[in-house]
């Protein structure tokens, strides 16, 4: 009976261990720092395996202390049912001063209860800074730039460089001359403007960029119509030598007269220009075929009278030897 009693006195009392509330206890590692120092807020919490604890989130305090690094929950130790936890925040204060964080809270669950545990003393922290007497430092004036001796090494990549791309440039315009001179020119002959373009050939490129416009098809038919005639007399003027941009309708296909042009490239140059006197002064509005009509009597004006290329003459035949 005796044994049986011990027995159940074991029991119960292993039974009353596992319904202990958990134990907190918090302090900070150092308890003094520089302003500016790092320092640990430790809180461990002893309790049964089947208790559930949660540690706190850090609730900064006006900026004045802020959080670095939140460490993960370590175990400490285990004996049978019973747990060490251990909660570490790296910290860091900013305002000199003493600090009462106050007690360390822990959320605590088991079965049917739910309550915050909370640690028996507050924690402290003491924070100092650096003492200036300014009553016996001195004040000084800036220093002078310090020039530093000029080494070559510090630019010797720089001209090793700039002596190979110059080599490069070199030999590069050496075989261009080499190159040019198998074909019978110089470094001259690269940079010549290109030969302006004969007059007629100008004038159909002109003629077929306004026609592109579709101007008249868009009721513009004065711009339509002055495009025409500047380039017809961009075209005389080029082609006849005389200042046809400045002249009147009139005063052109008078001056027209004495050149030997095709009857009907004088009369389709007449019906151009006096079909754009009404539309540029009378306001006139052409139909869709007489505008078309009038840009090809200017097409077929340039190719009628545009210089005639001279063949070159046929070489003779050498007599056939008997």
């Amino acid at each position: 009976m005796k044994r049986l009693f011990a027995i159940a006195l074991l029991f119960a009392g292993l039974a009353a261990r596992a319904q202990e509330t958990p134990t907190v206890t918090a302090r900070v590692e150092p308890d003094s720092i520089m302003i500016g120092d790092r320092f640990d807020y430790v809180i461990d919490v002893e309790k049964d395996l089947v208790q559930v604890v949660e540690f706190p989130v850090f609730d900064p305090r006006d900026g004045k202390i802020e959080l670095v690094e939140n460490c993960p929950v370590d175990t400490l130790e285990r004996d049978g049912r019973r747990l060490k936890l251990r909660k570490r925040y790296r910290l860091a204060a900013f305002d000199e001063g003493k600090y009462n964080l106050g007690a360390a809270q822990v959320l605590y669950a088991d079965k049917n209860i739910l309550d915050t545990l909370r640690s028996t003393d507050s924690v402290y922290l003491e924070v100092a800074t650096f003492q200036i007497d300014s009553t016996s430092q001195s004040i000084y004036d800036l220093k002078a730039q310090k020039n530093l001796p000029f080494r070559f090494r510090e630019v010797s990549g720089y001209v090793k460089w700039g002596v190979f791309f110059l080599l490069m440039l070199l030999a590069a315009g050496y075989a261009l001359k080499r190159y040019l001179a198998s074909r019978g020119k110089g470094f001259g002959d690269l940079f010549k403007p290109a030969p302006p373009l004969p007059p007629h050939v100008a004038a159909i490129q002109a003629l077929e960029a306004l026609h592109n416009q579709k101007l008249w098809q868009n009721n513009r038919h004065k711009q339509y119509y002055s495009g025409l005639t500047d380039i017809l007399r961009t075209y005389i003027a080029a082609r006849w030598g005389f200042g046809a941009m400045e002249m009147t309708s009139d005063e052109i296909i008078e001056t027209m007269r004495p050149e030997e042009l095709p009857d009907k490239a004088r009369m389709d140059l007449t019906a151009i220009l006096r079909d754009a006197d009404l539309v540029k002064f009378a306001k006139a509005t052409p139909e869709a075929e007489q505008n078309e009509a009038d840009y090809l009597k200017a097409y077929y004006f340039v190719e009628e009278t545009k210089p005639v290329e001279e063949e070159a003459p046929a070489e003779e035949e050498s007599p056939k030897q008997n």
